[in-house]
């Protein structure tokens, strides 16, 4: 109820300055509240105005709705034993903690507390594991972020580089890693936001793992959901794409 005290302060509005229609369907649930047993208190004092969601479908971030679900479907697929994420939305940590163990850690932990959830401490510049060590990791949509200063970390043009070389680093032979940045047709930083890759960029950042799935997420929806293997041509047509990368990293012991 943080945002009713809000409310009540008069941070948000005051009532005269609510549309009519707001105004008018709350008049109309009284009248209803009066013809039939009252099981709430209906008052004024306790508006909380929700004035954008009466549209025909429900709106998402089509970044942050596919990626968690593209990379859990890949999860399932491989079955690890554990998983460390890095960074990552708590959404799908939390969920994939429900039939996978997973640590999650951050540069700003989480203090959120479930069964088979950790929640640490890490900067990705100087990951906390040995060389080789993780199985199953994810990093998505975070390395964008390293270096540009806007989650309180030092600024730092060559972050996303030190935060992939480690990545690399920490990656098990033959362990998976889950990597998703924004992608689009030219290479840009958003300062402070995040930077966008091109998917030859990535691929070279890359280039001593193997790729498994590339899979874009068009920023305009009447292109796909999640479209694998995307052609160059809509690639192309993209600036705020979302590219999702499912690397291995090589065993050469074999």
């Amino acid at each position: 109820m943080r945002f009713n005290r809000f409310w009540r302060k008069g941070a948000i509005r005051k009532s005269k300055d609510l549309p009519l229609h707001f105004i008018s369907q709350y008049e109309n649930l009284l009248v209803q509240e009066q013809a039939t047993n009252a099981r709430f208190r209906l008052s004024r004092d306790s508006f909380f105005p929700c004035l954008d969601d009466a549209t025909g479908e429900t709106a998402f971030d089509r970044h942050y709705i596919y990626h968690p679900a593209w990379a859990m479907r890949i999860i399932k697929s491989i079955n690890p034993e554990r998983h460390i994420d890095i960074s990552s939305t708590l959404h799908f940590c939390t969920m994939l903690s429900a039939v996978v163990p997973t640590d999650f850690y951050d540069y700003r932990p989480a203090d959120v507390i479930l069964d088979n959830l950790t929640s640490s401490f890490a900067d990705l510049t100087r990951l906390p594991f040995q060389d080789s060590s993780v199985p199953s990791l994810s990093c998505m949509h975070t390395v964008e972020h390293i270096g540009l200063g806007r989650y309180g970390d030092v600024l730092d043009y060559d972050g996303d580089l030190k935060a992939i070389a480690e990545l690399k680093r920490v990656i098990a032979p033959g362990g998976s890693l889950l990597f998703v940045v924004p992608l689009g047709r030219e290479s840009v930083i958003c300062f402070n936001a995040h930077r966008i890759y091109d998917k030859r960029q990535v691929l070279t950042l890359f280039n001593d793992m193997e790729l498994v799935n590339f899979t874009l997420i068009p920023e305009d929806g009447k292109d796909g959901g999640l479209v694998s293997d995307p052609p160059d041509e809509l690639l192309k047509r993209q600036f705020y794409g979302c590219g999702c990368f499912w690397f291995k990293k090589m065993d050469t012991t074999q």
